[in-house]
């Protein structure tokens, strides 16, 4: 028995590696006429195959629908059987069969020219039915799959999954598709976490926020620090304005300096170098000042230096926007 299996692998690799770096050279004006023509649709983008590139086109589907361009798989099985009903004349259908010679997929042609949907073929057989029937053909050239046998699609489907994801983001690159606007496809997850949280979800506020007068002494601005938990607390002046922080990194100063906690007053010993940050801040933005800054809180001011609430880095470890 062969137990080969990190020779085996690596073997895998270097086949799919090369086919890979064939791909790129591959590219040409079908690439670009596919990219134009998707961006010029009013529907969406159908994915159509069956096995193996079926699973691939799915997640093609899935990457595009992700960044900005509407579109969903069909398996070209259940398209014969009344899916193909989803499809209409504003829409684009993307085949993929690495032969060409899918008979689910051929079945499908006729009714889709008779719909009017422009075609995209992905196959790996320039010559094949499904390649001369497409409007654009995009090939995968495949030098053999890595399967000793030439016979598993592994070469093919991962030729295909890259080029589905060159497709995506090309098309994403045209459109200016931001980071806010992945935002609003991806609201659950540690992903959507990270590009939908903001400080305004997590930070306390009102009674639970620690604060103290300018005059207050140094024991009851201790008091304060263990009463709130956030290793902190704000100084603000007679209006309510933040004028600094006292933090335990300040008191441990203040007791080396000062053997009477009674003796000093805020306005004496608090760091008026404040981070501050706006509410409508993302988490991890403010995790990242936070990091920068080597702080453990920020502070969350308006406009009249009012403070809305606090941050503290125990907020964003809860949150579970850090792994």
């Amino acid at each position: 028995m062969n137990k080969n299996f990190i020779s085996s692998a690596q073997n895998l690799i270097e086949i799919e590696q090369k086919t890979i770096a064939n791909l790129k050279n591959q590219l040409d004006g079908n690439f670009e006429d596919a990219c134009q023509s998707i961006l010029d649709i009013s529907g969406k983008v159908i994915i159509i195959g069956l096995g193996k590139s079926g699973h691939i086109g799915n997640k093609i589907a899935a990457t595009l629908a992700s960044t900005g361009t509407s579109a969903f798989f069909i398996n070209a099985a259940e398209a014969n059987h009344g899916d193909l009903g989803m499809i209409d004349k504003n829409d684009i259908v993307m085949a993929i069969s690495y032969s060409g010679r899918t008979d689910e997929l051929l079945n499908l042609v006729p009714r889709l020219k008779h719909i009017g949907v422009k075609m995209i073929a992905i196959t790996g057989n320039q010559k094949s039915p499904l390649a001369r029937k497409s409007d654009i053909l995009l090939h995968i050239p495949i030098a053999k799959e890595a399967c000793p046998h030439n016979l598993a699609p592994t070469s093919s489907t991962t030729a295909t999954l890259v080029l589905g994801d060159a497709l995506a983001i090309a098309l994403l690159e045209a459109k200016n598709f931001s980071a806010e606007d992945f935002a609003k496809s991806h609201p659950a997850g540690q992903l959507g976490r990270q590009l939908n949280l903001r400080v305004k979800d997590l930070m306390v506020t009102d009674d639970a926020i620690p604060k103290v007068a300018e005059s207050t002494s140094l024991r009851d601005a201790i008091l304060m620090m263990n009463e709130k938990k956030l290793g902190m607390t704000c100084v603000t002046n007679d209006q309510q304005q933040m004028l600094g922080v006292f933090t335990d990194g300040d008191l441990r100063r203040a007791l080396t300096a000062h053997s009477n906690p009674n003796s000093v007053i805020m306005n004496q010993i608090m760091s008026t170098s404040v981070k501050t940050i706006s509410a409508n801040t993302l988490a991890k933005d403010a995790l990242s000042i936070m990091q920068e800054n080597k702080i453990t809180s920020l502070a969350i001011l308006d406009q009249n230096k009012h403070i809305e609430g606090i941050l503290h880095i125990h907020h964003l470890l809860q949150s579970g926007i850090i792994e």
